[in-house]
């Protein structure tokens, strides 16, 4: 018993970080109880009730698998390329934008002109009503939507490396580093000239789509059921890939040491191609599915995102695919149940805290990702 206790007051000595966390983390859950009472411990936030809470988690856990899917193709080019990839939020933008422009075509066809369909609305007076795309009245127009998303962003991703990327492959890091904020700022902006630049409401309003949980507090939207299937399903096929196919033995075998892999035969150029096939399809498929969940669309908001998904993967560990899952939960999670305690309008800095409160106390996160000099 006394060295068990010799070996924890040891711990806390060697680690006073580690110990200031766990108090702050205690600290905050006896506080979110007593708010849960009806008072508070703290002097910041307000009672709340246990079906905002409830609301807070899942919304938390819906963002945070949207996150986390982004996440994986970001986590995917470092592990094999050994670059951060900045492009990877507008890579979101266009699987938006791509995707829910076929969505508005097959929901709104023969009714709406072509051109204001294509566009997302852009070029035309219809409004989200008018269209009608909604998982329950138009569930074949939103499948196909996030498919094309998927298809065409994994395309984009692949010219990009073939005009940027893949000449610049022996150079070093900070140099395809900048030539990916480079082709950021193209898609961006490409985005921007065909579609515009103003934000638009997308999916229609349905009276009825919502479930209740009443045991819960939660009020459950169709959209929300739809993102958390597709993200799984996704996350479950990224699974079996790499656990049960030769590509995916192909891309772990690069991850781990690209040299050796080399030696034994896996063919490097279809791993490479493989990956930005997959992590950009991915990425545009994010991108969706975070439009379904928001219900507007702007040309910017992958950029504007990046950021949380950069936080997700560095909190997982950079390079790890669960990593950047479980990584994106936590974000997400605390993204929005920090609301308890501070104003919405400063809950990416708490999700921000998080990831440096990481790097400081375990800098390969929390599965260990790629070491980086």
């Amino acid at each position: 018993m006394g060295t068990t206790e010799s070996s924890i007051v040891d711990s806390a000595r060697a680690r006073p970080g580690l110990l200031l966390v766990v108090l702050l983390g205690g600290l905050l859950l006896v506080d979110l109880a007593a708010k849960l009472a009806g008072f508070s411990i703290l002097p910041i936030g307000e009672a709340i009730s246990i079906d905002r809470l409830g609301s807070n988690l899942w919304n938390g856990v819906v963002i945070g698998l949207v996150i986390g899917l982004a996440g994986i193709g970001l986590s995917m080019t470092y592990s094999i390329l050994s670059f951060a990839n900045f492009s990877h939020g507008d890579l979101l933008s266009t699987g938006a934008f791509t995707g829910w422009g076929v969505a508005f075509l097959i929901a709104g066809f023969g009714d709406i002109p072509v051109r204001a369909l294509l566009t997302v609305g852009d070029a035309g007076s219809a409004t989200p009503g008018d269209i009608g795309a909604h998982i329950l009245s138009t569930p074949v127009a939103i499948l196909v939507g996030l498919l094309v998303a998927f298809a065409a962003t994994a395309a984009v991703a692949l010219a990009l490396d073939r005009a940027f990327y893949k000449p610049m492959r022996d150079r070093d890091g900070i140099s395809i580093l900048i030539a990916s904020i480079g082709a950021a700022l193209i898609v961006r902006y490409v985005i921007q000239f065909v579609y515009g630049s103003d934000r638009r409401g997308v999916t229609a309003a349905i009276d009825a789509s919502n479930l209740a949980f009443d045991p819960l507090g939660l009020s459950v939207n169709a959209h929300e059921l739809t993102i958390v299937v597709a993200a799984i399903g996704l996350m479950l096929a990224m699974h079996f890939m790499l656990q049960r196919t030769k590509l995916g033995t192909a891309m772990r075998a690069m991850a781990d040491n690209k040299d050796l892999a080399l030696v034994t035969g896996i063919p490097a150029e279809r791993v490479v191609t493989a990956t930005w096939i997959i992590g950009g399809g991915l990425a545009g498929a994010s991108g969706y599915l975070y439009v379904l969940l928001r219900g507007t669309i702007q040309f910017d908001f992958g950029w504007l995102l990046l950021l949380l998904i950069f936080a997700a993967v560095i909190l997982g560990g950079i390079g790890s695919v669960y990593g950047a899952i479980a990584g994106g939960l936590v974000i997400g999670i605390v993204f929005t149940t920090s609301t308890v305690w501070i104003p919405s309008d400063f809950n990416q800095a708490a999700a921000f805290a998080v990831m440096i409160t990481m790097l400081l106390l375990r800098p390969e996160g929390l599965f260990g990702g790629v070491s980086t000099a």
